[in-house]
């Protein structure tokens, strides 16, 4: 049973994250045009990273690791913001916060939906 909640839990984390990389992107599509280039750059893998450790710590009972993706991500991305030329922050601000909400949706359900299956045949 060890290796089948083993199997679970990395197919919710690898889920977790290409459903977000997916869902993020085609949310961007519809919402605003393409981020300026050099702006907020490595995105795609901080959301790869973020969905993971948000679902893996709500898999193995820490939630609490959701406050410590929030404040690393918003601590490391506020300079970046902040310097973005001003006709462009509103933008890049807004790509950027929807962009985190779907991630951390996508990774926070996920989490949640395979850790109630993980206890239902535990």
């Amino acid at each position: 049973m060890p290796f089948v909640i083993t199997l679970i839990a990395v197919a919710a984390l690898a889920l977790s994250a290409l459903a977000g990389w997916i869902l993020v992107k085609a949310i961007f599509r519809h919402i605003s045009p393409a981020a300026t280039a050099g702006v907020l750059r490595g995105g795609t893998w901080i959301g790869i990273l973020e969905r993971v450790l948000i679902t893996g710590g709500i898999l193995v009972g820490m939630p609490e690791v959701i406050a410590v993706v929030i404040a690393v991500k918003g601590l490391g991305r506020y300079p970046e913001l902040r310097e973005t030329e001003p006709e462009l922050r509103g933008g890049i601000a807004e790509r950027f916060i929807i962009g985190t909400l779907t991630s951390f949706l996508v990774a926070a359900a996920i989490g949640v939906g395979t850790r109630a299956l993980i206890l239902a045949i535990s």
